[in-house]
């Protein structure tokens, strides 16, 4: 079964820094375009980050360009999320979505994606 597992999250200060962790369970993520999406109580999901299958393509969300990056580390089978200048509108529930042969490209809409993480929790706040 497909199943990624995400871990990393907590909670931190205003301009902190997280890094959060998309781990494969019983599958590779070679052949798979990732994503990282989050959503906060009352709020519509939203994609926040992808990487393509090449991992030549990266798309990062306007809401946090500049501050998250989305790597891989395929001798780990893993893929991460850098979260850097935390605000505490970044408080949210943190998602790692997979989609097996996605294509050339990646995608920020979270319809593209068939296996979805628990999710991890992060919390800014003073």
């Amino acid at each position: 079964q497909v199943q990624p597992v995400e871990s990393g999250g907590g909670s931190v200060q205003p301009g902190g820094s997280l890094r959060l962790t998309c781990a494969a369970s019983g599958f590779s993520l070679g052949n798979h375009g990732m994503g990282w999406f989050r959503q906060a109580p009352g709020k519509e999901r939203e994609g926040v980050a992808c990487i393509s299958m090449s991992r030549r393509l990266r798309t990062i969300a306007d809401s946090v360009k500049g501050r998250f990056t989305i790597s891989t580390d395929n001798s780990k089978n893993t893929v991460y999320l850098q979260l850097n200048d935390l605000k505490p509108e970044d408080t949210a529930m943190y998602y790692c979505a997979t989609k097996q042969d996605f294509g050339s490209g990646c995608s920020l809409m979270g319809a593209s994606y068939t296996s979805w993480g628990q999710g991890t929790q992060v919390t800014v706040s003073s």
